[in-house]
């Protein structure tokens, strides 16, 4: 396929959000289309509510409500499907012109992450190539690559200090 796929933004009624992305699921699935639509997402937060008697709950919150994110391959196809499921209102864009998400939005709502490839393990003493402490080095003390972070032992002021930092921030001392 020379067109490759992008994030577009869903705008469906309100409260239709999860029955439009298993409608477009089954679709997908009972067409084939796995390889034109390949993602579908509804962001969520986690928000701590405070409840009547003054305890707290966790509960998840649409980020965007009324929008479904979907990540497909623009064809006339795909976005009669989309746009025909029942509750879907169009894609964000002009009127007939969907516009995919840039790379910087896709990052910040982190729908998808760029993949860091850790040279270090714990034990090696790494130097930090950004950031406020740019050119200390410290040894690694832990490594946290599904949250992107590394924890370092920094000596600062004659004291070990511990920093946690992301992962691309640091590298291995050569």
């Amino acid at each position: 396929m020379a067109q490759s796929a992008q994030w577009y933004v869903i705008h469906t009624y309100s409260g239709y959000e999860n029955a439009v992305k298993t409608s477009i699921e089954k679709f997908v699935t009972g067409r084939h289309l796995e390889d034109m639509i390949l993602r579908m997402e509804i962001p969520l937060e986690k928000v701590t509510e405070v409840t009547e008697g003054g305890g707290t709950k966790e509960v998840e919150r649409k980020v965007f409500p009324g929008y479904v994110l979907v990540k497909m391959i623009m064809t006339d196809d795909t976005w009669h499907l989309v746009r025909n499921i029942r509750g879907v209102t169009g894609f964000v864009g002009s009127a007939n012109k969907p516009i995919p998400l840039t790379e910087e939005e896709v990052l910040a709502m982190g729908m998808e992450k760029h993949e860091v490839v850790v040279r270090y393990q714990v034990g090696d003493t790494v130097r930090i190539v950004d950031g406020p402490l740019e050119s200390f080095t410290g040894l690694v003390e832990a490594i946290e690559p599904e949250k992107n972070r590394v924890c370092v032992m920094v000596s600062m002021f004659g004291r070990e200090t511990p920093v946690d930092l992301e992962l691309d921030q640091v590298e291995i001392q050569s």
